[in-house]
């Protein structure tokens, strides 16, 4: 079972940046997938972009396409979220998801079997 920590979240005006961090433990030597998603208040779990194990394959949502950046290090099994230019619409609790069968193109949120707990990001002046 994959255990996944997120940090990073907090506030922070319209056209700033943050950077999240997901943290996985318990990995296998099977290759996980991760994705982060995001999920506003009243509003369902929406995909926000994925990366391979190897880092070679990403993918993003065409809402964040160019203002958000996914990377992982694998050293550290830690997968990270830039944000650049954040906007009021990007208020959510974003979520790091992971799945060894997932590909980085499966945004359905029921393709992805571990979460972790969530981080809470603002976009508010």
């Amino acid at each position: 079972q994959v255990q996944l920590v997120e940090s990073g979240g907090g506030l922070v005006p319209p056209g700033g940046s943050l950077r999240l961090s997901c943290a996985a433990s318990g990995l296998t030597f099977s290759p996980y997938n991760i994705a982060w998603f995001r999920q506003a208040p009243e509003k369902g779990r929406k995909f926000v972009a994925a990366i391979s194990w190897s880092g070679v394959s990403r993918n993003y949502a065409a809402s964040v396409n160019g203002r958000f950046t996914i990377s992982r290090d694998s050293a550290k099994n830690t997968v990270y979220l830039q944000m650049n230019n954040l906007k009021s619409e990007d208020t959510a609790v974003y979520y790091c998801a992971a799945d060894p069968t997932a590909q980085t193109t499966d945004v359905m949120p029921t393709s992805w079997s571990s979460w972790g707990q969530g981080t809470q990001v603002t976009v508010s002046s």
